[in-house]
């Protein structure tokens, strides 16, 4: 039988509208952000739908945003039998997977998403940065461009010729003027409001620890993968999340390693398509769907891979 691993999104995946029509069809995801509501004290699907775009870009409301979509769309799939073997996430993604598989409540996992992105939002205020794409260079090129350079670092390593790094204005100025002369296709700055996944924002460590100490964990089940430790993880989360705000997502290595320990099937759970067309570049062998809306949910329903057996 096919191994499913699913895979849940991080930032860069929000838009006003997203998953408000599935509120209209499904229960599951009505449930979802009425819970959503409640928990966060503001009306989240009211601020899905209509926005305003600058409220929803803020990381301490698109990170509980998302976390709400990708459940929401999960519970829809459970509802008809889903059945999977892992999951795993890209940065938010993470806490995303772990209330998947029940290490951690939605509504726990709401609380630290949401205080998560209010530590980050006053990390990077105090420690100001930005985020840029490079694009067509090797991972260890870019690595070793980022190691002579003050300033920036590794973010994301996202799929072959495609890393995302972290750091000043001044340093990231540098680093495109050095990634170009070492042939990168492209730098692409990235609108973010922050240094993301460096150690510009150490400051928003400790107060996350502490929230991240007060919730309840249970050992996953079925499994996480940590595209943080590149490693199945059922505890100490307390520390794993706490070092994955300031250390590179790696992606590409966690698909690569899951695909050699037999996942040859991978869904993507939530809103857009970043990370499937990843892993189509990644490994263009392994099967690759989404579910996201009502279309490509219902084109799910035909594929025997994806179910529980009657």
């Amino acid at each position: 039988m096919s191994k499913l691993a699913l895979m849940f999104p991080g930032q860069g995946s929000q838009a006003v509208g997203m998953g408000c029509d599935l509120c209209a069809e499904y229960p599951q995801m009505r449930d979802a952000y009425a819970e959503a509501s409640a928990a966060l004290d503001f009306d989240l699907e009211q601020v899905c739908a209509l926005g305003p775009a600058e409220k929803l870009a803020r990381t301490d409301v698109t990170q509980p945003a998302l976390l709400t979509n990708s459940i929401g769309v999960l519970r829809v799939l459970a509802a008809d039998g889903l059945r999977f073997d892992a999951a795993f996430g890209h940065s938010l993604g993470e806490y995303t997977a772990l209330v998947a598989t029940g290490a951690l409540s939605f509504a726990e996992g709401l609380r630290l998403v949401r205080r998560r992105g209010q530590e980050m939002l006053r990390a990077a205020e105090a420690s100001p940065g930005k985020m840029a794409a490079v694009i067509g260079l090797p991972d260890d090129a870019v690595q070793e461009l980022c190691a002579g350079m003050d300033g920036v670092w590794p973010a994301n390593f996202n799929s072959p010729g495609q890393v995302v790094v972290s750091g000043t204005q001044a340093g990231l100025d540098e680093l495109a003027a050095k990634a170009a002369q070492a042939g990168a296709k492209r730098v692409l700055p990235l609108a973010v409001s922050g240094a993301f996944h460096s150690p510009l924002i150490a400051s928003a460590q400790a107060p996350l620890r502490a929230e991240l100490e007060k919730a309840e964990w249970h050992a996953p089940d079925p499994a996480f993968f940590s595209t943080c430790s590149l490693e199945f993880e059922d505890g100490e989360f307390v520390d794993l999340l706490s070092r994955q705000l300031v250390l590179p997502v790696r992606f590409a290595e966690a698909v690569k390693t899951l695909y050699a320990e037999g996942y040859d099937s991978f869904l993507e759970v939530g809103p857009g398509s970043v990370l499937s067309g990843l892993v189509k570049r990644i490994a263009p062998e392994a099967t690759v769907a989404r579910a996201a809306d009502a279309d490509t949910i219902g084109a799910l329903r035909d594929d025997s891979r994806y179910w529980e057996v009657a």
